[in-house]
């Protein structure tokens, strides 16, 4: 609304489950469900936006004491003193262990886990652990410690693999480390895939999302990459839950995909800017509005932890 967006539907759609109540975010009752926990978010801008969404649907009643570093945009820390809580966003958008992410084509370490998360994960009681869109872009593979193969690289010579490839890799690993993680005893939410929504081009060949309203749900279905790379996850989830029983740690769904395949009405594509004079920026059909239908993710969050915490007790 801010940068000119003239409609206002995206703000009145809400989530409604086959057979059962989805109950509202209730802000109070959240806090009160967290109180003395705390909760990280593992991944890429989509992360940081479902975070950021939780913030902003939480200020109604609470503001949170910012103490990221000044010096780093990518990871948060933010406390909610009055209610013993805080949240913090680990920057992972690859889930395991990455070269510097200045210059494509970037250096994978498929097998190898992240630099920072997984050994800070054992302070946290919950961890929302999510990944996508990176994985389209140009990219170096390597398994131990040898360039096995690349996505859109340059050179003749080396095999080209696909993002699945790397995807499945990267859970596979991530997962590992979230099972080996010494002092681990939370719960961990492999949030799923979040869909884009580009018409009529690529993101970077004038493609746009320009709907207003969201698609009924016969009028799209999963498929390609996007369908390639749910059941990727699924599948990468129910092999590491059989691995991780008894280590004292749990891997739980968060099943976001087919809810927000239907809002290709929620994205901010031209409007999450000024425009920039003599500059083209590419439209974002990737992120979420907010407030918008990424506020429905922490209505699913908070039923999870009720459900959590009444199976615990």
């Amino acid at each position: 609304m801010k940068y000119g967006r003239p409609d206002l539907g995206f703000l009145k759609w809400r989530w409604k489950p086959d057979d059962c109540e989805l109950p509202l975010f209730d802000p109070h009752g959240f806090l009160e469900l967290v109180h003395g926990k705390s909760l990280a978010f593992v991944g890429d801008s989509v992360a940081r936006n479902h975070m950021q969404s939780l913030i902003c649907l939480l200020s109604r009643v609470a503001h949170p004491v910012d103490l990221s570093d000044p010096s780093d945009q990518q990871n948060k820390h933010y406390e909610y003193r009055e209610h013993d809580f805080n949240i913090s966003m680990f920057w992972a958008p690859y889930l395991v262990k990455t070269g510097k992410l200045d210059n494509e084509p970037f250096d994978l370490y498929l097998d190898e886990f992240h630099q920072h998360w997984p050994t800070k994960i054992a302070f946290y009681d919950y961890v929302i652990i999510s990944a996508g869109p990176w994985f389209f872009r140009p990219t170096y593979f390597h398994l131990n410690r040898r360039l096995i193969g690349c996505l859109y690289c340059p050179e003749p010579n080396i095999t080209q693999l696909t993002p699945i490839f790397s995807y499945r890799r990267a859970f596979q690993t991530a997962f590992r480390a979230i099972n080996g993680a010494v002092g681990f005893n939370g719960v961990t939410f492999l949030r799923t895939y979040a869909p884009s929504h580009y018409e009529g081009g690529a993101w970077d060949q004038g493609g746009d999302c320009v709907r207003t309203t969201p698609f009924k749900r016969n009028e799209t279905v999963l498929k390609d990459n996007v369908l390639e790379m749910y059941l990727v996850q699924l599948e990468e989830l129910r092999i590491a839950q059989k691995a991780g029983r008894g280590n004292g740690g749990k891997l739980r769904l968060f099943d976001a995909t087919k809810a927000m395949l239907l809002r290709a009405d929620g994205h901010p594509s031209k409007y999450g800017h000024w425009p920039v004079a003599n500059r083209t920026i590419p439209n974002d059909c990737v992120h979420w509005c907010l407030p918008g239908p990424i506020d429905s993710w922490n209505d699913f969050l908070q039923e999870l932890l009720v459900r959590e915490i009444e199976d615990y007790r």
